[in-house]
């Protein structure tokens, strides 16, 4: 009999991992605030629970938040009417969001003293793309035997896993690790190609050479799309990052002069502006 694994978050992100659980052999109870989102859940297959409580009722094993922030995961775990509502015993709740690292802890030490189920983190790695084929990578923390009866659900998702400790922030703070480098590539790459603008140097030629020698990176292999990354989408969420990394990084006194010029140079690197707030 298959497992029943609730999932909380069916947006460009979370639908194509709980369609790859299906596909798995897992049976996914899915949820969405947004009725679009619910819609799109049924027409792909999933099970669609009417509410937050019917899904920690249904799920029998672990519960996937894939929501955007700290305040809805406190919301839809935490809440009234939320997934704790239903006074779940023994459940893994996979926090798959990115959050900052304290978060990740703080948020953690409220789900296990609220509830009789323990909290493992999981941040993801390879956008819209990989979760639509499968080939995430998976940074996971948490205490360790949870997250190693979560991995065939890790593996229906991503091709790659990672554990990082008992905390459940260490999985946030390797998700920002990894993207605080992935900016400061995205801008020299950029650069890069400025500097050999310049002298009329083929920008294919160029990332050609990268691809097979010293200047290689996963961003030059990928060019073509990454250049193409607006203020809208994936140039936004990684601001974000590098911002949180910089803050965490003022907190605890970790100097981090790059990714300061890092993020401060994203945008103009892209020829975009950040949206007014």
């Amino acid at each position: 009999m298959s497992k029943k694994i609730g999932f909380v978050g069916l947006g460009t992100m979370g639908l194509p991992m709980a369609v790859n659980l299906n596909k798995a052999g897992f049976e996914v109870i899915g949820y969405d605030a947004f009725e679009g989102s619910r819609e799109k859940a049924k027409a792909a297959g999933v099970k669609v629970a009417a509410t937050l409580k019917e899904v920690a009722e249904q799920a029998d094993d672990a519960i996937v938040s894939m929501v955007r922030d700290y305040a809805q995961n406190v919301e839809i775990i935490l809440g009234e009417g939320g997934l704790l509502s239903a006074n779940p015993k023994g459940l893994t709740i996979i926090v798959m969001s990115t959050l900052d690292p304290d978060s990740m802890n703080e948020l953690g030490q409220q789900v296990e003293a609220a509830a009789d189920v323990k909290l493992i983190a999981a941040a993801v790695s390879g956008g819209a793309t990989g979760a639509q084929a499968g080939t995430l990578s998976i940074m996971a923390s948490g205490p360790q035997d949870r997250v190693d009866a979560a991995r065939p659900y890790f593996d229906a998702v991503g091709s790659n896993t990672f554990y990082y400790g008992a905390k459940p922030g260490n999985s946030q703070a390797a998700k920002l690790v990894n993207n605080l480098v992935l900016g400061i590539i995205m801008n020299g790459v950029a650069e890069g190609l400025k500097f050999g603008a310049h002298y009329n140097l083929p920008q294919d030629e160029l990332l050609n050479l990268f691809k097979v020698s010293t200047g290689d990176s996963w961003v030059a292999r990928n060019w073509d799309s990454v250049s193409k990354w607006t203020e809208d989408t994936a140039l936004a969420v990684l601001l974000k990052d590098l911002k949180a990394a910089q803050l965490k990084g003022l907190e605890h006194g970790i100097t981090m002069p790059f990714n300061a010029l890092s993020s401060t140079l994203l945008f103009d690197s892209w020829g975009q502006k950040p949206k007014a707030k």
